[in-house]
C-alpha cells in the first residue's frame, strides 16, 4: 500500500457568523437590565462613545395617536438605507473588512442614521417609589441577635444563642442540627442549650427556632392562647387529621363538637407557621417592561420603554481627529474603536426594531386577550409568530426570552402568551393558560363544604366547550398552588 501526500483545493459554501453577527445575536437575547449593563461597560471600555445627553421629554398618552406610523408609513426605529433583517431573521451586519473601508469621512458620517433609535420614551407610574428600591431589610440573624444583646443572658450564653441563630434557615426553623452538635460545637453541656434555645423560642417572632412545625405551634399556642388547652391537644395529637381535614375524628379525640372544632381551627389559622417569613428571602425584584402595549381610541399600540437605557453616539473629537491622522498606530486604534462603536449601535438599534415587530405580532394574535382577559389567550407557537414577521423561530425565542410588556391587563413575560392547544367540542381551541384561569374561577367560585374534585372540573369545563383529560386538570391545579378538595373542604 502507497502512502503519499496530495495537495488539492476544494471549493465550498458555508455559513460564516462575524464578529458583527455574534454582537447582535448576543444583545437580542438580552434583558433589560443585562442591556443597559453592557452599555455601560461599553462606554467605559470605548473612548470614542459617548452618551447623548440630550433630554426628551416624556411621552404622553395623548401623543400616542399622533407618534404612532400608519399603515404605509415608516417605521420609526429604521431609516430609509439601514439593511433590512436577513432571511432567517438574524440582523444584518456590515461584513466589509477593514481593507475595504477607505473613505474613512464617510465612514464616520454614516453613524449618524444608527446614532438614534426609537425615540419614544413612556412614563410609567406603576414603578416603585425610590425607598421601596434601596431600602435595606432587617435579617432574622440580626433581628434575633439585638434582643440577645439586651436580654439578660451571659456572655456564655449570649455565644451559644449567636451560634443557634446562625444555623436557622429562611423559614427561622432550626433543622439539620441536634442540641448534642450544638453543644459539642460550642463547648457547654446539652442541657444548657437547650436553655438557651428555649429562650430564643420566646423572643419575636415567637416561635423561631423551632425544630418541628409541630413544635412551632404549639409554642405559639401557649403564648398567644394559653386558654384554649384543647387547642394545643390539637396540635400534640390531630395534626395529620387536620391534614386530611378530618374534621369529625378530631371531635372524637378531642371530645368536643364540631363548632369547637370549627372555632379551634379557625384560631390555628391565625398563627405563623414560617416565623422567619417576613425577614427570610430576597429583596423583591421590581420588573421594568421592555415594551409597553397602550390602548388608543379603540386601538393597541406598542411604543419600546427607553427608560433607563443610554442614547449612545460617537464622539465629535475623534471624528475630526481621524480626519487629520496620517498612517500609525493611533490611527488604527481609532479604526478599530469607530468600527466597534458602529456595531453596536447599529445591534442595539437593530435588537430594539426587532423587539417591537415581534411584540406588535404577539399582540396581533393576542387582540382578545388584551380586550377580554386571560381566559381569552389564543393557542400559540414561535411558527407562528415567526412566519408573520419573516425571521426564524430561534429569532423569536431569543426575543421572547426575558423580556417583558406591559399591557392593560398587567405585566407578562413575552413567553406567557405562547400556549399549547387544548381541544374543544366544537370551535376554535383552547389555549393552556386560558383553560388554567377558568380552573381557578371555577375552585374560587366552589361550596368550600363541598369542593369541586378533578374529575367534577373536567366535567364542568366540558360543558365550557374544553376538553381535558382528569390527570391534566390535576397539573394545572398544582401548577396553580391549589390544594386537592380533600385538603380544601370546610366544616361551614
Amino acid at each position: 500500500m502507497e502512502i503519499r501526500q496530495d495537495l488539492s483545493q476544494k471549493l465550498l459554501q458555508g455559513i460564516v457568523i462575524t464578529p458583527q453577527l455574534k454582537l447582535a445575536i448576543r444583545l437580542l437575547q438580552l434583558s433589560r437590565l443585562e442591556l443597559a449593563e453592557e452599555v455601560q461597560n461599553q462606554l467605559e471600555g470605548n473612548p470614542v462613545l459617548e452618551e447623548d445627553g440630550q433630554s426628551e421629554e416624556p411621552l404622553q398618552y395623548e401623543d400616542l395617536a399622533r407618534e404612532h406610523p400608519e399603515p404605509g408609513d415608516r417605521d420609526l426605529s429604521t431609516h430609509d438605507t439601514e439593511p433590512e433583517p436577513a432571511g432567517d431573521g438574524e440582523p444584518n451586519t456590515d461584513t466589509r473588512t477593514p481593507g475595504e473601508i477607505t473613505d474613512w469621512q464617510n465612514f464616520v458620517e454614516d453613524y449618524n442614521r444608527f446614532s438614534s433609535g426609537p425615540t419614544l420614551r413612556v412614563t410609567n407610574e406603576e414603578y416603585p417609589s425610590v425607598e421601596a428600591t434601596i431600602g435595606s431589610k432587617t435579617t432574622l440573624v440580626e433581628h434575633l441577635a439585638w434582643q440577645i444583646q439586651l436580654s439578660d443572658m451571659s456572655e456564655a450564653e449570649q455565644q451559644i444563642g449567636a451560634w443557634l441563630i446562625g444555623n436557622l434557615n429562611d423559614d427561622g426553623y432550626l433543622v439539620d442540627v441536634t442540641i448534642d452538635e450544638a453543644a459539642e460545637a460550642t463547648g457547654e453541656s446539652p442541657a444548657r442549650v437547650e436553655h438557651v434555645l428555649a429562650q430564643i423560642q420566646s423572643l419575636d417572632p415567637i416561635g423561631v427556632a423551632a425544630r418541628s412545625l409541630q413544635e412551632c405551634l404549639l409554642i405559639q399556642a401557649r403564648t398567644f392562647h394559653p386558654n384554649l388547652p384543647n387547642l394545643q391537644r390539637m396540635i400534640e395529637r390531630h395534626l395529620p387529621d387536620l391534614e386530611r381535614r378530618n374534621f369529625p375524628a378530631i371531635a372524637r379525640g378531642l371530645k368536643c363538637g364540631l363548632d369547637e372544632v370549627k372555632a379551634l381551627v379557625e384560631t390555628l389559622q391565625t398563627l405563623e407557621p414560617k416565623p422567619g417569613r417576613g425577614f427570610g428571602g430576597d429583596n423583591v425584584v421590581y420588573v421594568q417592561p421592555d415594551v409597553f402595549v397602550l390602548k388608543v381610541g379603540g386601538e393597541y399600540i406598542t411604543v419600546l420603554n427607553e427608560d433607563g437605557l443610554p442614547k449612545l453616539k460617537i464622539s465629535q473629537y475623534y471624528e475630526q481627529a481621524l480626519g487629520g491622522m496620517g498612517s500609525g498606530e493611533a490611527r488604527e486604534f481609532i479604526k478599530d474603536k469607530l468600527r466597534s462603536a458602529m456595531w453596536l449601535i447599529r445591534s442595539i438599534h437593530q435588537r430594539q426594531s426587532t423587539i417591537r415587530k415581534v411584540t406588535e405580532s404577539i399582540m396581533r394574535f393576542q387582540r382578545d386577550f388584551l380586550d377580554h382577559g386571560t381566559t381569552h389567550l389564543r393557542p400559540l407557537v414561535l411558527r407562528d409568530v415567526a412566519e408573520d414577521v419573516g425571521m426564524h423561530e430561534s429569532t423569536i425565542s431569543r426575543v421572547t426570552t426575558n423580556k417583558y410588556v406591559h399591557t392593560p391587563r398587567g405585566i407578562f413575560e413575552l413567553k406567557y402568551f405562547f400556549n399549547s392547544r387544548i381541544g374543544s367540542v366544537h370551535g376554535e381551541d383552547q389555549s393552556s393558560e386560558g383553560v388554567k384561569s377558568r380552573i381557578r374561577a371555577l375552585i374560587e367560585a366552589e361550596d368550600p363544604t363541598h369542593p369541586l374534585s378533578d374529575l367534577e372540573l373536567v366535567d364542568r369545563l366540558r360543558r365550557e366547550n374544553v376538553v381535558i383529560a382528569r390527570r391534566t386538570v390535576a397539573k394545572y391545579r398544582e401548577a396553580l398552588g391549589i390544594l386537592p378538595s380533600s385538603r380544601r373542604r370546610r366544616l361551614v
